[in-house]
């Protein structure tokens, strides 16, 4: 999925338990994101953001309530081009 889609689908806020998990990595990589992985936890930092972002897999989906830690960052920073 492009990032774009990925980003509309996120803030939308209607199918957090449908994003894939992989989509929400790349996106978050997309945004300048650095990530480090340890075991299942995937850990997302970037200069400027105070939030660490930790993302695990349920299936192939993010988990909905990391999905909403991301909105909540993205919309905070006005990332992506919102606001």
């Amino acid at each position: 999925m492009s990032v774009a889609k990925t980003l509309r689908r996120l803030l939308s806020g209607t199918s957090d338990a449908a994003i894939r998990f992989d989509d929400l990595c790349f996106l978050l990589e997309s945004l300048g994101f650095d990530r480090r992985v340890k075991g299942s936890h995937h850990l997302f930092r970037k200069a400027g953001v105070e939030e660490r972002i930790n993302l695990q897999r349920e299936g192939n989906n993010a988990k909905p309530y990391q999905v909403k830690q991301v909105r909540a960052v993205i919309l905070k920073y006005k990332l992506g081009g919102v606001g």
